[in-house]
């Protein structure tokens, strides 16, 4: 059976996806009634599974008529992968954000299953294995040549 958090991202994918321009608008207070759930729920998924790092940007307006806009931005665009992931991936990254960068990419077909696991593996603890103030310094300099790479494709 699938959980609350999965059944609320494939609805807010599902309009997404049926959207013009990969734009919605929702009020959270009536996403938590119609999954029976509490609002916080609703923010749990947004902030783990429609980030920047996965390839959308959100907005939210607060008090009575507020909503939250979700953004799928075309991470096919050049200047998105150079400006907006770069600043995402920072000067330092976890493995988790990084490796949500990676599957992103993959799910936009920028990436191949192979190139995917490669990174993934490239990035990994494992091959990373040095003091751990530098590991994610280190994982973001790599991660951001290896975007580089993909602009000059």
């Amino acid at each position: 059976m699938a959980r609350v958090s999965d059944i609320i991202e494939d609805f807010i994918k599902s309009l997404i996806k049926d959207a013009e321009n990969d734009i919605i608008e929702i009020q959270r207070n009536e996403l938590a009634q119609y999954f029976n759930c509490s609002p916080s729920q609703i923010n749990y998924v947004l902030s783990t599974r429609f980030s920047n790092e996965k390839g959308y940007y959100i907005e939210s307006k607060r008090g009575g008529g507020g909503y939250i806009k979700i953004i799928k931005v075309n991470i096919n665009n050049d200047s998105y992968l150079e400006n907006t992931i770069m600043e995402t991936i920072g000067d330092s990254i976890t493995k988790s954000k990084a490796y949500s960068i990676i599957d992103n990419f993959y799910e936009e077909k920028l990436i191949n299953e192979r190139e995917k696991n490669l990174m993934k593996t490239a990035l990994s603890d494992r091959a990373l294995n040095i003091i751990t103030p530098y590991k994610n310094k280190i994982r973001a300099n790599i991660l951001k040549d290896m975007v580089l790479v993909l602009l000059r494709e």
